[in-house]
């Protein structure tokens, strides 16, 4: 296990340090320049399109459900004690990373979840699709799909379920001693219960969960800094001085602050790792773009939001220095320091919504990824138990393991994703195009399978030969 373990972290290193750091800012550099920056000068489209999916009547799953499961499974772990772990291996610098990784990347979401959506399938009265799908319809590479599919399904099904347990569990027995083996047969119970209803349960799970948990924390955060206002003008010389300080480039901090803040961010935002578009993929939309653009939103949303509330709460409370291991209790002591004792216990509610939501959201990517695989529904059963049995070992095991070996398949899936759409990205910006030009025209964008000239493997939107 020893020689495992050292293998996965030289592995890490390499991937995290050189491969996806070049990948992940160049790529996303080239997106964000040959979309003519679509994330920044289409954020009032993102608005309104928020609003339009949220009021929205569908049979299948709307705009905002969509965007719903994709932040359950973004905000988790990642926005909580992944932000704490960042800055305490990589200084507040990391915090930089993150932002910069989130802005650059929000355009490579955009990319491809707009590709999702075009090569999505029909699955009774909803969709479903995600990268497995395009790379195999757009690119005739099954093999590259299935490979994917095999990486999303253990990653986030298996092993990030496994990780978001943990949290939950070390949560609430630190705030209120519950017995960790009560906790988990109750949440491996209420998992089965929710994925064993199928998309529309899950859609319906998420779009409840997910505003309240968002919008209590950032209420929480902004509590915290408005009552330490005359300090944070401090907290951002810290952040923006540990990111690019002399001192940290001397003494190598600043590699730490980079790879860890862009690790982390990447776990949390997923921008361009090709988790998001399996979610992208369900929403009944009359463009592809419109999904494209909420989905990059959701970047925003996690990171700029969620995971910068996690970071000031942390810097306000000065325990950023602490050798406390464990970022969840990092953040509920930081809580703690701020608010009083209530806060803390306040979080481990918290801490349940996120990352009880991210379970779901997590299921919800290895499905869609098994049913490409393999439609026989023996799978999906044993996919489904599988999930539920990691869901109550997470919550009792010590994940350290875990953590590396999901950064592993996390870095394999992105890298594959990444190749899959600079191969592909020239569609999206087709379709960015035709969306611009209807909009243009006063109207409100409906697409079909015509409107890109030589689309070709497109079943959801419409023959051909009908236009």
């Amino acid at each position: 296990m020893k020689v495992v373990e050292t293998f996965i972290n030289g592995t890490n290193t390499i991937l995290w340090s050189y491969v996806l750091i070049v990948m992940l800012i160049g790529i996303g550099l080239y997106f964000t320049f040959r979309t003519k920056f679509v994330q920044f000068r289409m954020i009032g489209e993102m608005f309104r399109l928020i609003g339009e999916g949220a009021t929205a009547d569908k049979k299948g799953v709307s705009s905002f459900q969509a965007f719903c499961i994709s932040t359950a499974s973004r905000v988790g772990t990642g926005n909580l004690a992944g932000v704490a772990i960042a800055i305490t291996t990589g200084g507040p610098g990391a915090v930089f990373w993150m932002w910069l990784i989130a802005l650059i990347g929000s355009a490579s979401a955009f990319i491809e979840s707009t590709l999702a959506q075009i090569y999505k399938v029909k699955d009774g009265d909803t969709f479903r699709g995600g990268p497995a799908y395009y790379m195999e319809k757009a690119l005739n590479a099954r093999w590259m799909g299935v490979t994917f599919a095999v990486l999303i399904s253990l990653t986030f099904g298996l092993a990030f379920n496994s990780v978001q347990a943990n949290t939950i569990t070390s949560a609430l027995s630190e705030s209120f001693g519950f017995n960790k083996v009560v906790i988990a047969i109750v949440l491996a119970v209420i998992t089965a219960i929710i994925i064993f209803g199928g998309i529309k349960r899950i859609a319906k799970v998420s779009e409840i969960i997910v505003p309240i948990m968002a919008g209590a924390y950032i209420i929480l955060a902004l509590i915290i800094m408005v009552l330490n206002i005359t300090e944070l003008p401090g907290v951002f010389v810290l952040i923006f001085d540990n990111a690019f300080g002399i001192s940290e480039v001397a003494g190598g901090a600043l590699g730490a602050a980079m790879m860890n803040g862009i690790k982390r961010g990447l776990f949390s935002n997923e921008a361009g790792m090709g988790s998001a578009p399996n979610a992208a993929a369900t929403a009944d939309v009359s463009h592809p773009v419109k999904q494209g653009l909420i989905q990059s939103f959701g970047v925003f949303v996690d990171t700029l939001l969620i995971c910068s509330s996690t970071a000031f709460i942390i810097l306000l409370s000065g325990l950023y220095t602490s050798t406390e291991s464990d970022g969840i209790v990092l953040t509920q002591n930081a809580l703690d320091a701020s608010l009083g004792s209530w806060a803390g216990i306040f979080l481990s509610i918290i801490v349940l919504l996120f990352c009880f939501s991210s379970v779901v959201g997590n299921y919800y990517y290895g499905e869609t990824n098994i049913d490409f695989i393999n439609t026989n529904k023996i799978w999906l059963l044993i996919y489904r138990v599988a999930v539920v049995g990691m869901v109550a070992f997470g919550s009792l095991a010590s994940l350290n393991f875990v953590w590396n070996l999901a950064d592993l398949f996390m870095g394999l899936m992105a890298i594959i994703n990444l190749i899959a759409i600079v191969l592909l990205g020239k569609i999206s910006i087709a379709a960015l195009n035709d969306y611009t030009k209807q909009k243009a025209n006063g109207r409100n964008p409906i697409f079909h399978v015509t409107n890109i000239k030589g689309l070709k493997n497109v079943e959801a939107w419409g023959d051909p030969t009908e236009k």
